[in-house]
């Protein structure tokens, strides 16, 4: 339950209710239907739950205390990480299993629809915010592969970074993972602590290398390894804190190929 000297907008508290979402919620104040206090709602009005009465179409909304869970998530190629997408039925919330789907979670740092690996949910909003805040550095590691070889003589663009629309693109660190004859390679990893909208496709393909498989396979400290494709992991408090560890860097291993092509038959997933 909420202190009681904490406010929230009532949109919010509305959507938190699951009455509906919070844009339906700023359609029903603006048409009238929500009262607070036995007064006429406005758009941004803050409440504070459990001192408030607040009634939408005439029916008093009262929201539970909800459990705060948090899951790690093998996110497949072809699912989007949004809650509802009206041109796009499937996404991440779909691999959730049926205990989870009565609760309300929120993309703790999203991947794109082509790209695959670690996404975390939860139902704690706080915990969401620290883990996308820039303040907080939250050092996140990508597997790269590229339909050609990347040159060993551009890897400091990669750290120095490009201007990309009046936006700087770049990445914290990057190793070569087999790397031919010349020190070239197609396949990378990289590690980013912040991370704009498709940042690392628009990175490598801004220098003319197009990005064939993307993948995320650890956040902080916490690995995807053990963790199937479209599997459900719920974290327990240990594992959470490990989302902001910095990991001890990882020792060279020029042999190592870790993202292959898959299969036709996976590539369907």
């Amino acid at each position: 339950m909420s202190d009681a000297t904490e406010t929230i907008r009532i949109q919010k508290y509305i959507a938190d209710a699951g009455v509906c979402s919070r844009r339906a919620a700023e359609t029903l104040i603006r048409e009238g239907e929500v009262w607070v206090n036995g007064a006429c709602a406005t758009i941004g009005q803050r409440i504070t739950p459990g001192v408030d009465k607040v009634t939408v179409s005439g029916s008093t909304i009262r929201v539970a205390a909800a459990p705060r869970i948090t899951l790690a998530v093998h996110k497949p190629r072809g699912l989007i990480c949004s809650n509802y997408d009206p041109h796009d039925a499937d996404t991440i919330f779909t691999v959730l299993p049926r205990d989870f789907s009565k609760h309300r979670f929120f993309c703790a740092g999203r991947l794109d629809k082509d790209s695959e690996g670690l996404v975390i949910l939860t139902t704690d909003g706080d915990l969401a915010h620290r883990l996308m805040h820039p303040s907080n550095v939250v050092v996140k590691h990508y597997l790269v592969l590229l339909k050609k070889p990347f040159p060993s003589a551009k890897k400091n663009l990669l750290t120095k970074g490009i201007v990309y629309e009046g936006e700087r693109l770049k990445v914290e660190r990057v190793r070569f993972l087999a790397p031919n004859s010349a020190g070239d390679s197609a396949q990378l990893d990289v590690q980013m602590h912040h991370g704009k909208k498709r940042e690392i496709r628009l990175l490598f393909s801004t220098l003319g290398f197009d990005v064939k498989r993307l993948k995320r396979y650890q956040i902080g400290a916490f690995s995807l390894k053990g963790i199937p494709v479209r599997a459900v992991k719920p974290l327990t408090p240990r594992e959470i804190e490990k989302l902001f560890k910095i990991p001890s860097p990882v020792v060279e291993k020029s042999k190592k190929t870790p993202l292959k092509n898959r299969s036709s038959r996976s590539k369907k997933q």
